[in-house]
């Protein structure tokens, strides 16, 4: 024990710019280019850890320890690794990092929360720090201590391949939601200094405010494209959440490319004339950069910069102390081991309350009855029988969207939840028959006596670039499939999706209800208790609604503003005025 308190960095009762300073002058260059490099879980070995000091490891999307990997056999990969770094010379703690972006969505059985867009719309920054300490614990169970989290673009056009991860077109609703910092890592005291990185303790997470900047804004909404824009508009539209995040403590900063293996796709083809793209990077201030799988080129190329002074020491010392303070902040020195007490809370049953309450709040009511002074909900569940249909109605997959169990999400029982149909069983009267058709037809529904229909259309999930899309229509042809039906029953349409999409006014004339319920996740009763009267309608649109793609972009505050619905717009199920 005597050793340790000489050792400066290894007592913790130092002050952490002291203890900053002693571990950075007792590393050699090697040490100090490993701890700026991030490797991909599928290249990581304890060896490799180790041997080159490498500071931190990632879940690229979706990867995991194995399909349906639950929280411990997570812990268990994340600890073995750990293993390996703490047997470094040094013993300097590696973190894992994780897309945990609507709770530790990548692992079977944690609780999947809704998108950002749909927590936009409940316009409630004091849920959204709830489920960011919820989120928080449950990454913690599963040995990860840093969330990819929260992304505070700013969409300005709904046919970006991110919109879903946006909360909301206006600036000043998408800053109130950095309130998902603090529920990740907890609230710095009150003399905490500005811009300091704050854990507050072991079931907190590092947090990561992405992607800095202008990620929201690109040229007709492509996927890592250029955000054509006025400096002036760049400060006012998509910088304003990041000081916000900053003066909360948040750990780290993602830039934007935004994307995955940004350094190989610098240059034409991609991965050519890497040695350049590592000295812009680096010179441009990156700290630690996501490789994630040419580490070795990496470090060999980023030592060969070093060493030919075209970055400087200076640079290299000015990175790894910030990588070093916030594994520091975050008590990884003293814990750098997996809480498996932790463990029995993932997926518990306040845990699932809390995301059926974002559910619920999230929901926007944007048509109740074909006249204003009879409202069509909230549904009667003493209805003798209810005809439930389309394929989002029982596809916990698609209810969740991507960036769930993988990077693009996937179709069927991922994970553990409640589909829409599920919740219906559940709430509707003994007396009543729930009849479920996927697609049903002309013939099918001939002759069927329904008191009403609930139909659910909407998205396939989609990441990133393969969610970019000019036309917005509804897929599956979930329009027709709509007018079938409502025009034989009386129809409540739930649209999931990550976004606005094309309603035409034929389609809206048909229906008698239609809820935006954006992408929920795992608790579908959200759905049926607001749409059986339990709640009232809460959600406010966080994202203009289009009439036609030919007038994207199109935000609130730009010239000739004509949406189908506008930012803020929602109705409840009382008798409109």
């Amino acid at each position: 024990m005597g050793d340790m308190i000489d050792i400066v960095y290894k007592n913790e009762n130092e002050p952490i710019e002291a203890r900053v300073k002693d571990l950075l002058s007792r590393m050699t260059l090697k040490e100090k280019l490993g701890q700026m490099t991030q490797i991909d879980r599928s290249v990581a070995t304890p060896d490799v850890l180790r041997d080159l000091c490498i500071g931190s490891v990632l879940s690229g999307g979706g990867s995991k320890p194995f399909v349906n990997a639950t929280s411990v056999d997570w812990a268990d990969m994340v600890d073995g690794l750990q293993k390996g770094a703490l047997e470094s010379r040094l013993g300097i703690p590696m973190f894992y990092g994780s897309d945990a972006v609507h709770g530790n969505n990548n692992v079977y059985g944690a609780t999947v929360f809704p998108h950002n867009v749909g927590l936009g719309a409940t316009r409630d920054p004091e849920l959204v720090e709830r489920i960011g300490a919820v989120t928080a614990l449950e990454t913690r169970a599963s040995g990860v201590q840093y969330a990819f989290a929260p992304c505070v673009a700013v969409c300005r056009d709904p046919r970006w391949g991110r919109c879903y991860e946006s909360y909301s077109e206006d600036t000043q609703i998408v800053r109130k939601m950095t309130s998902l910092v603090t529920g990740l890592q907890g609230k710095p005291p009150q003399d905490h200094p500005n811009g300091y990185p704050y854990v507050a303790g072991r079931n907190n997470v590092m947090a990561c405010a992405k992607h800095f900047v202008g990620d929201g804004g690109t040229d007709k909404g492509k996927n890592e494209g250029n955000t054509i824009i006025s400096y002036e508009d760049l400060e006012r539209i998509h910088m304003l959440p990041y000081p916000d995040c900053i003066s909360k403590g948040v750990c780290t900063v993602m830039a934007s490319y935004s994307n995955w293996e940004a350094l190989d796709r610098f240059y034409d083809p991609h991965g050519s004339n890497y040695r350049s793209a590592v000295l812009t990077a680096v010179n441009a201030g990156i700290d630690m950069v996501m490789v994630p799988f040419r580490y070795q080129l990496f470090l060999d190329d980023l030592a060969y910069l070093v060493e030919s002074g075209e970055v400087s020491m200076t640079r290299i010392d000015d990175a790894v102390e910030r990588i070093l303070r916030v594994k520091f902040a975050a008590r990884l020195f003293e814990h750098p081991m997996t809480d498996r007490s932790l463990l029995d809370a993932v997926g518990s049953k306040p845990h699932r309350e809390l995301a059926r309450e974002a559910v619920r709040k999230s929901l926007v009511l944007l048509k109740n009855g074909k006249d204003p002074k009879k409202p069509f909900l909230p549904l009667d569940r003493n209805a003798k029988r209810v005809l439930v249909a389309g394929k989002h109605a029982d596809d916990l997959g698609y209810q969740c969207g991507g960036w769930t169990a993988t990077w693009e999400g996937s179709s069927g029982r991922i994970t553990i939840g409640t589909t829409i149909l599920d919740a219906v069983r559940e709430a509707i009267g003994d007396n009543a028959e729930v009849v479920y058709e996927e697609n049903p037809t002309t013939e099918s529904l001939s002759g069927q006596d329904f008191s009403y229909a609930i139909v659910a259309v909407g998205e396939a999930p989609y990441a990133e670039s393969t969610g970019d899309n000019s036309e917005l229509t509804i897929p599956f042809k979930g329009d027709e499939l709509l007018k079938l039906v409502a025009a034989k029953i009386p129809t409540l349409a739930i649209l999931i999706s990550g976004r606005p999409l094309l309603l035409e006014p034929s389609l809206l004339e048909s229906l008698d209800a239609l809820v935006a319920a954006w992408l929920p996740g795992t608790e579908g009763n959200g759905i049926t208790d607001v749409v059986f009267g339990d709640y009232e309608f809460h959600g406010r649109l966080p994202v203009s609604w289009f009439k036609s793609v030919d007038q994207l972009p199109m935000n609130a505050y730009g010239n000739s503003y004509d949406p189908l619905f506008p930012l803020g717009y929602g109705l409840t199920s009382k008798v409109q005025p």
